[in-house]
């Protein structure tokens, strides 16, 4: 072989040499477990020295040669516990049954007790030792408490037990976790007789109770039917007051709804009277007010014709005035001349309505009756005209007399 293989055999052993070394001084630490390394010394936080250190959680090396590692559970140690003719206080001697459960203590003060304690120790010894405590500090806390606070006041008992052991175990190096009281009893038959005392007195407090509680359900009862009869009466008045307020709703409505009735009447006949009167006003007003309007119509029409009819006669007047200045002297005679059948017509109007039946003429023998007749008829012409004249100043024999001497020396 040659040197060179030689050398990286020998590179390659020293390495596997320092591997197994590593892992065989390499020491990890479970979470229920404290690793103790024993063999050189080493300083406290106080000052002191101790020949050991305690790795917990996490890893640890040993020096060779130098240190030894011991392991030390941090398990919990379940401890039945049973303590016989231990006397309370009274002299009553009980049997009193627990279960407990320690275990090695992890704080620094008190692992160093477990170090130098229990290092070592297999468990079933570590358990002796906590019963043994256990069973002590029991001993002396019943002294202390009756049998009625022993039996009654399990907590309280616990936690005086709980008090009076965590000095000693924690010197120890272990710590209580917890500690359950299973029974307690007695030989003497004590408890029983407090037992029987307290159950007839139980008893009579449940009988008492009872009855209490039959008077209080009896009087419950009778506040609940009467509650009931209270309830029904004031439903009943409720109702009452319903029916009556529906009665009264209705009665309400019945007269609001005549009263609209009658109100929508009433403006019907309102409305029948207004278009009534509209009719009439159509039929007799409007009708009426047409007449007037056709009347005035007609009014005005008629007062047109007459305004024409005198504005026609002013114009004749005023067309006879020239004629009648034109004429000059004959004006006169042509004005007579055509008033002269008016006149006439009213002359004769005057016996117009005057009726001969018979006219009986008496002749006395002679034959001049009926020439005497006429010549009174002839007779009354002159009259006559003398009567107009008198009457109307109008002298018609002179004027025919005037004019006719005028025409005569035409004539001729």
């Amino acid at each position: 072989m040659g040197p060179g293989l030689i050398i990286a055999g020998v590179i390659i052993a020293g390495i596997l040499a320092i591997v197994g070394l590593i892992r065989a001084n390499l020491k990890i630490c479970q979470p229920n477990e404290v690793l103790i390394f024993s063999g050189r010394t080493h300083a406290l936080a106080d000052g002191s020295s101790v020949g050991y250190r305690v790795v917990q959680g996490g890893r640890g090396f040993r020096v060779p040669l130098l240190e030894k590692v011991d392991r030390l559970q941090l398990n919990t140690i379940p401890i039945d516990i049973t303590v016989t003719n231990a006397y309370s206080k009274g002299g009553i001697p009980l049997t009193v049954r627990a279960i407990a459960n320690v275990k090695v203590a992890s704080n620094e003060s008190e692992l160093a007790n477990a170090v130098e304690r229990l290092l070592g120790k297999v468990l079933v010894d570590i358990q002796t030792i906590a019963k043994e405590t256990l069973e002590g500090n029991l001993r002396g806390v019943l002294a202390t408490l009756t049998p009625e606070e022993v039996n009654e006041d399990r907590l309280k008992f616990a936690k005086e037990l709980l008090a009076e052991a965590d000095n000693d175990l924690s010197n120890l190096g272990l710590q209580l976790d917890t500690m359950k009281i299973q029974s307690v009893e007695d030989d003497v038959g004590y408890l029983d007789a407090i037992g029987r005392q307290q159950s007839a007195h139980i008893i009579a407090a449940a009988r008492v109770a009872e009855a209490e509680k039959k008077e209080q359900a009896r009087v419950a009862e009778a506040q609940a039917n009467k509650a009931i009869e209270e309830a029904e009466n004031d439903l009943r008045i409720l109702k009452a007051r319903l029916a009556a307020k529906a009665e009264a709703e209705e009665a309400r409505i019945s007269v609001a709804a005549d009263v609209a009735e009658a109100r929508a009447k009433q403006e019907l006949a309102l409305e029948e009277i207004k278009l009534a009167e509209k009719r009439q006003r159509a039929e007799v007003v409007v009708k009426a007010e047409a007449e007037r309007a056709a009347k005035e119509k007609i009014a005005k029409g008629n007062a047109a014709r007459i305004l024409e009819d005198g504005q026609a006669e002013v114009e004749v007047l005023r067309q006879k005035l020239s004629l009648w200045h034109e004429a000059g002297s004959d004006a006169e005679r042509l004005f007579l001349i055509q008033m002269l059948p008016d006149i006439l017509s009213q002359v004769v109007q005057t016996v117009d309505n005057l009726q001969i039946d018979r006219l009986t003429v008496v002749d006395s023998g002679q034959g001049s009756g009926v020439p005497s007749v006429f010549n009174q008829i002839a007779g009354s012409t002159p009259a006559l005209l003398e009567s107009l004249k008198a009457s109307t100043g109008i002298d018609i024999a002179g004027m025919l007399s005037h004019a006719a001497q005028s025409k005569s020396p035409v004539e001729e």
